[in-house]
């Protein structure tokens, strides 16, 4: 596996361990409908977070708004949108990105709610 793939899963478990500590139950990790994945599917109390998961290292730090752009946001909306359908929840759903940043051997982790409002 490449270097940034293994990068990518370890952010991902460590989103997954940061949210859980946050109280949020995990209810799937990398969903896939049609070409969209959805990295972290979380519900909080009536709040469905649907959490995308951009991991980094120190040296590689871009801004979101620049790997999420409006067809990545579409593509995720047609898949949050087809399982809670699925599934037939009564939620809220929002979309959060979770970023973490690989320092050497530190990581820091924002988690930003709500974040496709600010693209």
């Amino acid at each position: 596996m490449a270097f940034h793939n293994d990068l990518g899963a370890k952010g991902e478990q460590i989103a997954v361990d940061f949210l859980i500590k946050k109280g949020y139950v995990i209810l799937e990790k990398n969903y896939r409908y049609r070409k969209a994945e959805l990295d972290i599917i979380a519900q909080k109390e009536s709040i469905l977070a649907i959490v995308e998961v951009k991991t980094r290292s120190a040296s590689f730090l871009e801004g979101l708004e620049q790997t999420i752009g409006k067809r990545k946001i579409q593509l995720l909306t047609t898949a949050a949108d087809f399982y809670v359908q699925q599934q037939d929840l009564e939620v809220d759903v929002r979309f959060d990105v979770v970023l973490v940043i690989f320092q050497g051997d530190k990581v820091s982790i924002e988690h930003w709610e709500d974040a496709f409002y600010h693209f």
